[in-house]
């Protein structure tokens, strides 16, 4: 069969929503997204795969909480990654202008595809309309490509924190970013 006539393969769909609510499918699979990242060593903070019970009442509990916004990156529709903002508590009006990006992660069977990028940049507009005029991050010193592409993106490190985690019995180091929103 001549190369003309043969199909093109379909590229992936990568896609990045803001959730309030999980279907089971859904919850399931950004749980075995998590146990993916936490294999590959960018659990933000496990180490070790908690059971599935907790990894869904983790979930299910981020987007329970008012000042937190969930966001999922999908591949052909399947959760493969996510990021948060965290709010201030409502008592700190001083840093009420700021948010707290956390839990950024894509699995590794999924990148390459842009969905980190995707990821922040939808955080940043998320931050936007929430009011946030400054997203605030940390990162673990062995999480090189996640600081490079922060860096990439605009975020400046403003700190480094010399005894940030230990992991395997070795202190890590870790950094500190903001990003001022325009």
């Amino acid at each position: 069969m001549s190369d003309q006539l043969q199909p093109k393969p379909l590229e992936p769909v990568p896609t990045v929503e803001r959730v309030t609510q999980f279907t089971p499918a859904d919850l399931n699979d950004l749980c075995d997204a998590t146990d993916a990242a936490i294999e590959d060593g960018g659990g933000f903070g496990w180490l070790r795969l908690p059971p599935r019970e907790t990894l869904e009442r983790f979930w299910q509990g981020v987007i329970a909480m008012p000042s937190r916004i969930l966001l999922v990156a999908r591949l052909d529709g399947v959760i493969c990654g996510t990021c948060q903002l965290v709010k201030p508590p409502h008592n700190n009006e001083a840093q009420a202008h700021s948010v707290q990006l956390t839990t950024n992660f894509v699995a590794p069977w999924a990148r390459g595809h842009g969905l980190a990028t995707l990821l922040i940049k939808e955080a940043e507009k998320a931050a936007i309309e929430e009011g946030a005029r400054v997203i605030n991050l940390d990162v673990r010193d062995t999480l090189q490509s996640a600081m490079k592409l922060y860096e990439s993106l605009g975020f400046e490190r403003i700190g480094t924190h010399p005894c940030y985690a230990i992991v395997d019995d070795k202190v890590i180091k870790g950094h500190y970013y903001c990003k001022v929103l325009s």
